[in-house]
């Protein structure tokens, strides 16, 4: 009993944050094995699958920057993630800010993974309307991005309980 009140609901986080991470691997894998680099497939009228490597971060942000960026990037997301799973022992009573927080903790794993692994991201989801495509993106930065919009709307519904 002493331990389950010590972790305050952290383990459950912590196996959601692990199935992104592996969901986020196994898709990589997959493109990696199946797509030459900028080589992909269409899907739809809208979206491809298309392997692309970013070797900086979001939008591509500092990717020609001469290589200090994978480390930065990488000890960026490792500092974050021990910050996360401080975070997560402290709240992870609170659902949807913990359910935030570890898909946020997963993906940012996700992507240091393929950074010491491969010095860059692999990105596959390709969304784009006629000459136009959004940057290319993976599962870790689908999951990043759901956990930055769950923590949105856990602030606004606290700040609404507030008034």
């Amino acid at each position: 009993m002493g331990a389950q009140r010590q972790n305050n609901g952290l383990v459950p986080w912590l196996a959601w944050a692990a199935l992104v991470l592996v969901l986020d691997q196994a898709t990589k894998l997959w493109v990696i094995q199946t797509f030459e680099l900028h080589q992909g497939q269409g899907v739809t009228s809208f979206f491809n699958l298309v392997r692309v490597h970013n070797e900086g971060a979001a939008f591509s942000f500092l990717a020609n920057s001469g290589g200090w960026q994978r480390w930065f990037f990488t000890g960026l997301g490792l500092v974050a993630s021990i910050f996360i799973v401080w975070m997560l022992r402290a709240h992870g009573k609170q659902k949807l800010f913990a359910f935030a927080l570890a898909s946020i903790l997963g993906g940012a794993l996700g992507n240091v993974i393929d950074r010491i692994a491969y010095g860059h991201v692999v990105d596959f989801l390709d969304f784009y309307y006629g000459a136009w495509h959004f940057p290319a993106f993976n599962l870790a930065d689908s999951a990043i991005t759901l956990g930055a919009i769950c923590l949105i709307l856990d602030e606004l519904r606290r700040v609404r309980r507030q008034r």
